[in-house]
């Protein structure tokens, strides 16, 4: 099983997560391209700490949104999306090559995540980017949406994911931010349900419904609270279960 997180992403120079501490406990690490979070300062730390660490290095693109820290919906055409992320792609992938890695895999943030769920017109848009930046270049997402098929179509290998600091509704997709259930804390269980959707792939929506999902990667955010002991926690209890940890990339 693969260990994620959301890291690099600085605002006005500030970070929003511990990344030291965070890069030392994953294996994946999904940096900000600066479209909702960091800078080229940020981009060159972050790669030089994931090769630092041995951990394998991902591409967190998003709307053009700093404002808003990716989490609000763009209305932005198909075509104008495709240069977004190509954009971002190339801009980490600049930092990556100065520092003696690659950018491994892509994994879109926040509100664009949810978008290419249902949105195909825009999935295609993100996964014809990420072939135009590199073919055969894997795209991580959530199970059965719409960026799985389109990554299909464009001849990228495709990975999912879980959340263990997010709430799930009933149809598998994530209960939105600012709503009841949207975010978990240590006292939900969050160590007990990695080891289950690890070794089970089986997890607890919501309103009780037990939801299957087949995944590669368990994702804890870097800005969530108590980010670095919940992402030592659920590496011990994966561990210690018996779960392997490597990268899927």
């Amino acid at each position: 099983m693969d260990l994620n997180s959301d890291l690099g992403e600085t605002v006005d120079g500030m970070p929003t997560a511990d990344d030291a501490a965070l890069f030392a406990l994953v294996t994946s690490a999904n940096v900000a391209c600066g479209f909702h979070a960091g800078d080229e300062r940020s981009m060159r730390d972050s790669c030089r700490l994931a090769v630092r660490h041995g951990v394998a290095l991902g591409a967190h693109v998003s709307y053009d949104d700093r404002e808003g820290f990716g989490r609000r919906d763009v209305d932005v055409t198909p075509t104008r999306l495709r240069e977004h992320v190509l954009t971002q792609l190339r801009a980490l992938g600049e930092a990556a090559a100065e520092s003696g890695a690659r950018i491994r895999y892509v994994k879109p943030h926040g509100a664009l995540y949810n978008r290419i769920v249902h949105d195909r017109a825009q999935a295609d848009a993100v996964a014809g980017a990420v072939r135009d930046f590199s073919p055969g270049l894997p795209l991580l997402g959530l199970p059965g949406s719409a960026i799985e098929a389109a990554a299909d179509t464009a001849g990228s290998p495709f990975f999912r994911e879980a959340f263990v600091d997010r709430g799930y509704r009933p149809d598998g997709t994530l209960v939105p931010r600012g709503s009841a259930g949207a975010l978990l804390g240590d006292g939900d269980g969050i160590t007990e349900r990695a080891v289950r959707l690890a070794t089970t792939g089986r997890v607890r929506a919501v309103d009780g419904t037990e939801l299957e999902l087949r995944v590669d990667s368990l994702c804890v955010h870097g800005d969530t609270p108590g980010a670095v002991d919940m992402a030592h926690s659920v590496r011990a209890a994966l561990i210690a279960a018996g779960v392997p940890l490597t990268a899927f990339a």
